[in-house]
């Protein structure tokens, strides 16, 4: 925080005045917290994702699928290749593929 921080208590000088002037303009009111619930904005969102998708669609195949591209994406990986994919996974920067486990 800043010396400036309107957040910052006003601290006494030696002569037991305050260092520093209220924050904001003379007759100004105190901040106030502003509180804003957007949980039926989030529910209508999702209303809104649900329907762009469709009836039809199945979101175990659309998992399946992307699970299909990955192995895909990292097959036939040369030597160099495999080693930074390995090291990319050992940092956790890559999530660990197989054995049917979500990355840690």
């Amino acid at each position: 925080m800043s010396p400036h921080d309107p957040a910052l208590p006003d601290e006494p000088d030696e002569s037991g005045a305050a260092s520093r002037p209220a924050a904001g303009p003379p007759g100004a009111h105190p901040p106030t917290d502003l509180t804003i619930d957007l949980t039926s904005h989030e529910m209508l969102r999702r209303a809104h994702v649900l329907d762009a998708l469709g009836p039809d669609w199945d979101p175990v195949a659309a998992l399946r699928d992307e699970e299909a591209a990955n192995d895909l994406l990292y097959s036939g990986l040369s030597a160099e290749q495999q080693r930074m994919y390995d090291e990319l996974v050992a940092a956790g920067v890559l999530p660990r593929r197989g054995g049917g486990h979500a990355a840690a």
